[in-house]
């Protein structure tokens, strides 16, 4: 590595190649740490102890690095580049890998039976009930879907009236059986379920 690094003149290892590192190394344990918080946040607590095993470990080499040369501003630059970069990145991983549950409710008081009956059609778990709002009697429909079929569910809602009120928030976590059977969100809340033995 020494004699790689010793046919590339100082001037390009230091502010190219060193830089890019740091930018490339941040990203990656910021990323990791971003997704860290998120999985936990969604209950899957198994695996953040080795995602933040890896963060930890590039993060010390990335600071030794700068530590080494702290009269480099631009390692101070890359070091926070990377970090910006890296947290946005691994709000999109996140996104890319749909983590989680999510509870989608509907306010209404037309085309509830239309919407229902799609619902079912579908295998969607939802509860419904009675309310009263401002301009009368309206009907609540709480759907739990899985994050990887929210937008599947919004086509649902919005092909049978594009004006339906909804709303969307985040479960942290779900236990139980619904009326009817097995509730199957469950089955994917174990990461590591593939790998268990049949």
């Amino acid at each position: 590595m020494t004699e790689l690094f010793s046919q590339i003149p100082l001037w390009a290892l230091h502010w190219i190649i060193f830089p890019m590192l740091i930018i490339m190394a941040r990203m990656c344990d910021v990323s990791l740490g971003t997704l860290r918080i998120i999985l936990v946040g969604k209950g899957h607590k198994n695996v953040a102890p080795f995602i933040g095993f890896v963060e930890v470990l590039i993060w010390i080499f990335v600071v030794s690095q700068i530590i080494q040369n702290l009269d480099k501003i631009q390692y101070y630059v890359a070091f926070a580049l990377g970090h910006a970069c890296g947290t946005f990145l691994g709000i999109k991983i996140e996104n890319k890998l749909s983590l989680g549950q999510v509870i989608v409710r509907v306010i209404t008081n037309h085309n509830f039976e239309e919407l229902t009956n799609s619902l079912k059609e579908r295998n969607l778990n939802f509860t419904t009930m009675d309310a009263a709002g401002k301009f009368g009697p309206v009907k609540v429909i709480l759907i739990i879907t899985q994050r990887h079929l929210l937008k599947e569910t919004i086509k649902i809602i919005e092909a049978k009236d594009q004006n339906f009120f909804y709303s969307i928030e985040d479960v942290k976590y779900v236990k139980g059986t619904l009326p009817g059977g097995k509730n199957p969100i469950l089955s994917s809340l174990n990461p590591f379920k593939p790998f268990k033995k049949v």
